[in-house]
């Protein structure tokens, strides 16, 4: 099953364009979570066990593992064989490196982990893209384009106007991808949604990962609004909002409680916006 389908399935059966970021911080753990020896797996669990009928998807970030160890990285593996089978892993790693390190990232990612994208950093062109999707004609990469934080334009440009590296990279990446290869998507923060606009305009069959909903304060009626390709609903990531919504021992129930609330705010959005439900593509 190629990436794109996989992701229509699971917003189809759950109704849901949500993502859960599962972002592990030590300072932010429910109480209840740091009682255990090794709370990271434990913890992402309950998260899994309580929100899997209510996502498209869920992005584990490399970094917040990292900072355990070699734990965190046990924890990481154990968490991706921890979601089920129908739901995509998005592993939000941000690699871009020249292509034979790129083509270990994908043996390693995406032939012994099994997750099913993976985000991607274009500074090196098509040599961060090629190795990870040829002959892998079910994954997918998300691409830098436009991301969430504060610094963004420093170095991305103009998107609104057309300009810049964020622009080259939507216009060009897509077609670092070779006949026997997956899908190219992108990373395009809610937090500008104006550009978020532009970015749907260059890049208009591109399946688009939208972080910055949530304690970024991102924009949810552009993420609803520009979000969709033709085939599949966006993934608008939500990691701290839905995570640390409690830090007490009914952390799983509170989280659960705040992934409804923002799955059918999105689904709101997407009647004000006559988006089609993916129940009816």
């Amino acid at each position: 099953m190629r990436y794109l389908e996989k992701l229509l399935a699971a917003q189809r059966a759950n109704n849901s364009w949500l993502c859960i970021g599962l972002d592990p911080q030590p300072e932010q753990l429910p109480i209840e979570a740091l009682k255990w020896d090794e709370p990271v797996l434990p913890f992402t669990r309950r998260i899994i066990e309580a929100t899997a009928d209510l996502v498209c998807a869920y992005k584990p970030n490399l970094g917040f593992y990292m900072q355990w160890g070699a734990a965190g990285v046990i924890a990481l593996e154990r968490t991706i064989a921890a979601v089920p089978a129908h739901i995509p892993v998005i592993l939000d790693a941000k690699i871009g490196d020249i292509g034979h390190t790129q083509a270990a990232w994908g043996r390693g990612l995406f032939d012994e982990w099994g997750v099913d994208a993976i985000t991607v950093n274009p500074y090196v062109g098509a040599d961060a893209v090629r190795p990870l999707l040829a002959r892998r004609p079910d994954k997918a990469v998300y691409v830098l384009a436009r991301t969430s934080n504060p610094g963004a334009p420093q170095f991305q440009g103009d998107l609104t106007a057309g300009e810049g590296l964020s622009a080259a990279v939507l216009r060009q990446a897509s077609r670092w991808v070779g006949p026997d290869g997956g899908h190219c998507g992108f990373v395009v923060g809610a937090t500008y949604p104006a550009e978020l606009a532009a970015a749907r305009a260059l890049a208009p069959t591109a399946s688009f990962l939208i972080p910055g909903i949530g304690a970024q304060g991102g924009d949810l009626a552009a993420a609803v609004g520009h979000g969709a390709n033709d085939l599949a609903g966006p993934v608008i990531n939500a990691g701290r909002s839905v995570l640390y919504a409690s830090s007490g021992v009914d952390f799983a129930e509170k989280a659960r409680e705040a992934a409804v609330r923002l799955r059918d705010e999105i689904n709101a959005r997407r009647q004000l916006a006559e988006v089609s439900p993916v129940s009816e593509y």
